[in-house]
């Protein structure tokens, strides 16, 4: 007897710097979620798909959800993460092997009871002593009832099989949504602009990152030629020399490097320029964050 299909979206929560991203890009075995080592990249609700032969899943990677900094950029991240929780069959709750804190907290209150709760351990690898996770487990499952809990490195591949089985189980039965070879809903002009935003989180220092933005300024495909055009905007104008450095020689490497990845992401030639503006107030102004892609 052939097992029933499954279909269902999948929340993936959690506070900054989890993992997230590194988790949906492998669930979907393509790059389309941006990732660093700092925290809270991620802006956007972004939306992965998986396609198997009994189930489709349909994740959605949240930023990260925080308690910090209160501007109208990040109370609509907040915002995205409430409303994502509402609105799915599962939830992926990702915490840190070992860590939880006051952030984690103020997450776990916002899951509905109403939702199966899978709680996905990440960084398992960077725990030295690994039996120190099972007195983990079992006090992170006195919190809450999960349907399951998995321990994991979203690194490696063969850690994200457990996962997705239990994903499987909690989804309705139910046809695909999507075609079998979509791996998201984002528009290439989202992920083009996306991309060179990661590479002001992993080519400059702590802070600048969180001070720019990058917005589309126009994207045109002529044949297999992709021509895109996108402007930095940072916060204030000593900021600006910063990202170009010397002779220019940071804003060629940052242009450099997300060209060559939208290459790969497309399959095909991209021209990219990319040039620094300033802007200041971006992250209170709404409509430059409409132009940016945040729905608000």
């Amino acid at each position: 007897m052939s097992q029933p299909h499954r279909a269902g979206s999948v929340a993936i929560v959690g506070r900054p710097n989890v993992g997230k991203s590194t988790l949906l890009n492998l669930l979907v075995g393509q790059k389309i979620s941006i990732t660093s080592r700092k925290p809270q990249t991620t802006r956007n609700r972004i939306t992965g798909i998986l396609t198997r032969a009994n189930a489709q899943l349909v994740f959605v990677d949240t930023p990260g959800f925080q308690t910090e900094h209160r501007s109208v950029l990040n109370r609509h991240m907040n915002r995205s993460v409430s409303q994502s929780v509402k609105d799915v069959e599962v939830i992926v709750w990702v915490i840190e092997a070992l860590k939880f804190d006051a952030r984690d907290a103020a997450l776990l209150k916002l899951l509905s009871d109403d939702i199966p709760v899978v709680l996905a351990i990440n960084k398992i690898d960077r725990v030295k002593d690994k039996r120190e996770l099972l007195p983990f487990m079992a006090q992170m499952s006195g919190r809450r009832a999960f349907a399951a809990i998995i321990p994991l490195s979203a690194e490696r591949d063969k850690d994200v099989e457990p996962l997705v089985r239990e994903m499987e189980k909690l989804l309705p039965e139910g046809p695909r949504m999507y075609e079998e070879d979509e791996v998201t809903t984002l528009p290439e002009r989202f992920l083009a602009a996306e991309l060179v935003r990661e590479k002001l989180f992993r080519l400059l220092g702590d802070e600048l990152p969180y001070s720019t933005a990058v917005e589309m300024e126009r994207f045109e495909t002529v044949g297999e030629l992709r021509r895109i055009y996108v402007a930095i905007l940072v916060d204030k104008a000593n900021q600006k020399p910063i990202i170009i450095g010397a002779k220019g020689e940071k804003l060629k490497e940052i242009s450099t490097r997300a060209r060559k990845e939208m290459e790969q992401l497309f399959g095909g030639k991209v021209y990219l320029e990319v040039w620094v503006r300033v802007r200041s107030g971006w992250a209170d102004d709404e409509a430059v964050l409409k132009r940016i892609g945040i729905d608000l």
